[in-house]
């Protein structure tokens, strides 16, 4: 879908024409809570520290979605800052010793060959299955 859509059928793409001078982070995260109605304490730099290196050894598109997963993870368990860092070094290091190429598939999606066994009858193993 592209801006402008009138079907609203999705999220558009926005381009900024506007010029933005420099950010000050703890007030744009200060806005940003208080939009999402969150009562939060961020440290920034953990979360960015996880970023950089999710992107430096992973890809990119990793930072972003790493650090929403420490997010998620951290609401979920309910963890306070001690936690927080624990989650944090967990998906860091997991980050730091990342040496699958970009490209390659996860074992689980590789195509495994199945045998043909079209010619077996399996009427039974739905009941086979209830009964274990």
């Amino acid at each position: 879908m592209l801006a402008g859509d009138p079907s609203g059928a999705g999220l558009s793409p926005r381009v900024s024409t506007r010029i933005v001078g420099p950010v000050n982070l703890p007030d744009w995260i200060d806005e940003l809570c208080d939009a999402l109605d969150l009562d939060a304490e961020v440290d920034e730099a953990l979360v960015l520290d996880l970023a950089r290196v999710a992107a430096h050894n992973v890809v990119r598109p990793a930072a972003p979605i790493s650090t929403f997963l420490l997010g998620l993870a951290a609401g979920r368990q309910g963890a306070g800052p001690e936690e927080l860092e624990e989650l944090a070094g967990r998906a860091r290091a997991l980050a730091e010793a990342w040496d699958r190429p970009a490209g390659a598939t996860a074992a689980e999606d590789e195509d495994v060959e199945v045998p043909d066994d079209s010619a077996v009858d399996h009427s039974g193993d739905a009941r086979e299955l209830e009964d274990a």
